[in-house]
């Protein structure tokens, strides 16, 4: 029986029935009794693991034999459990008996080369922390006294026995003590982390040991932080509030204030620096880092109340520059002849410098949440419009992805403009975007065209059904002549459809409702 409990205790299979409800606490295949008064534990109890702090008594002991004694509770199955967690758990006093080791074996390296031979320590320094943990060590009263004004004011002139209790760390607690027995504390502190460093800052200046505190912020004035370590230093000297040396550590954090509009020129100054770059992998290097600067901004808005953004009058700035250097670009191109070929491959860079860079800003605008106005402003652009359609496509085709991007952001809803305003964005461009479609599919990387397609159906049928009938009769015509060349509506088409004629069809026969007048069908003639 015995062979066959532990056969289940190996392969934990007894926890496992139980939890699957094939075997209750009540109902076991093995033998259960009481424990009596004699028989207070189990006889599975492990003994507690050994360790440097504390020794084994005999009485902790215990010897395993083949045949159990007749003074032996059978095995319970509360037992089995019990034995199977406690032999697939780590003992939670072996890890902490562990911890304290490796504790003592440090402070035992830093008192072995902190302190030359004085001879007999004449005062008796305690440190413990929350937990327990102590360390006693000898040390001088007039080293402690001379280095230390918070030993000065407190020891005697016999010294005696001075006990710290509640320490954070006790490590660092020994730490300092050994650095007031050291004549070059920056030697000492060479090669130490920036948190090690705040942990002893924080002692030095509790026990007032200005050497040390001195020593720890010339120590982080020279190293680098990262970002953690950087809010960690600036926390910790704020609350210590000491007074002239942190100036100096925390000059390359600290910035002077300055009103927005300094703010802005050199917002300016960068963003028109990355649009005028004729380096075309750095500037998209640039744009790239730039783009997520400014959309981590403004993750951080909450967060941050004293932070300063890129005004919306410097972004919209840059927009006008950007779109009247691209008219000017189309008009050239427009007005080229076949004797100035070579102009040609120039005025193509040219027309996609510009329309990229107006991508980018538009971007930004979405990021910040104030692109409503430049849906309007696109939507004003017709004469540029007019111009597009006397160019070739090979020219021509980025102009109509700034109208793809912008589609897609208001079929989304990260733009909200009127209705008034989307209509007017899609009578301005959409033949443009028409014409283009075939050139956006097979040149532009990175453009998904269903995404496109998606924002166009959406954005359509956000406006009014005379509005949208508009749109998809004109787009049904297109349709049927240039096929894939052209955005594939027919959701959009399928929406309106109900919304026209079976909807509006049982609202009439339930409610007896007509057609409003301006709702017509409108039959085109494709042969003309």
């Amino acid at each position: 029986m015995a062979a066959a409990a532990d056969s289940l205790l190996k392969s934990g299979e007894v926890s496992a029935m139980i939890r699957q409800g094939f075997l209750s606490p009540s109902s076991t295949p093995f033998p259960s009794s009481r424990f009596s008064p004699q028989h207070p534990s189990p006889p599975f109890s492990s003994p507690p693991p050994s360790s440097s702090f504390s020794s084994s008594s005999p009485s902790s002991s215990f010897s395993s034999s083949s045949h159990p004694s007749p003074s032996t509770p059978p095995t319970t199955l509360f037992d089995m459990i019990a034995r199977e967690n406690q032999d697939h758990r780590p003992s939670a006093e072996a890890d902490h008996n562990e911890k304290r080791l490796r504790l003592q074996e440090r402070i035992a390296r830093v008192l072995a080369g902190a302190r030359p031979d004085w001879g007999l320590g004449d005062v008796e320094l305690s440190v413990s922390s929350g937990d327990g943990f102590r360390v006693s060590m000898g040390v001088h009263r007039r080293v402690l006294a001379a280095g230390s004004r918070f030993f000065a004011e407190n020891l005697g002139r016999r010294g005696g026995v001075v006990e710290i209790c509640e320490c954070d760390d006790v490590e660092v607690y020994v730490e300092v003590v050994a650095m007031l027995y050291c004549g070059d504390l920056r030697r000492r502190l060479c090669g130490e982390g920036a948190k090690r460093v705040l942990g002893l800052l924080k002692v030095s200046a509790a026990i007032m040991f200005d050497a040390g505190v001195t020593a720890c912020l010339e120590h982080l004035e020279a190293i680098p932080w990262s970002e953690e370590e950087e809010e960690e230093v600036v926390s910790v000297l704020s609350q210590l509030q000491l007074r002239d040396p942190v100036a100096e550590v925390l000059q390359r954090v600290l910035v002077e204030s300055s009103s927005s509009s300094r703010a802005d020129a050199i917002f300016l100054r960068l963003l028109a620096g990355v649009l005028q770059s004729k380096d075309e992998k750095a500037r998209r290097d640039m744009k790239v880092l730039m783009l997520g600067l400014l959309r981590e901004d403004n993750a951080q808005t909450v967060e941050l109340t004293d932070r300063i953004d890129v005004s919306r009058e410097t972004l919209y700035h840059l927009c006008h520059k950007c779109l009247s250097s691209l008219l000017v670009s189309v008009t050239d191109a427009a007005m080229l002849d076949e004797n100035r070929r070579d102009d040609r491959g120039n005025l193509m860079a040219e027309i996609a410098h510009e329309a990229d860079n107006i991508q980018w800003l538009f971007q930004i605008l979405i990021s910040k949440k104030i692109a409503d106005e430049f849906v309007m402003l696109w939507a004003e652009q017709k004469e540029l419009a007019d111009l597009h359609g006397k160019i070739p496509s090979i020219f021509r085709y980025e102009i109509s992805r700034i109208t793809a991007q912008l589609c897609i952001a208001l079929g989304k809803g990260e733009v909200l403009v009127s209705k008034e305003a989307r209509f007017a964005v899609l009578s301005t461009w959409l033949d443009a975007l028409y014409e283009d479609f075939g050139w956006l599919k097979r040149a532009c990387r990175g453009l998904d065209k269903r995404m496109v397609e998606e924002g166009l159906c959406q954005m359509i049928l956000t406006l009014s059904m005379v509005q949208q009938q508009v749109v998809l009769l004109r787009w049904f015509d297109r349709f049927l002549k240039k096929g894939d060349e052209c955005p594939n509506l027919q959701r959009a088409f399928q929406v309106w459809w109900r919304r026209s004629f079976v909807r509006r069809f049982v609202g009439e026969e339930e409610g007896g409702g007509q057609y409003p007048s301006d709702l017509q069908i409108v039959v085109c003639d494709q042969s003309a």
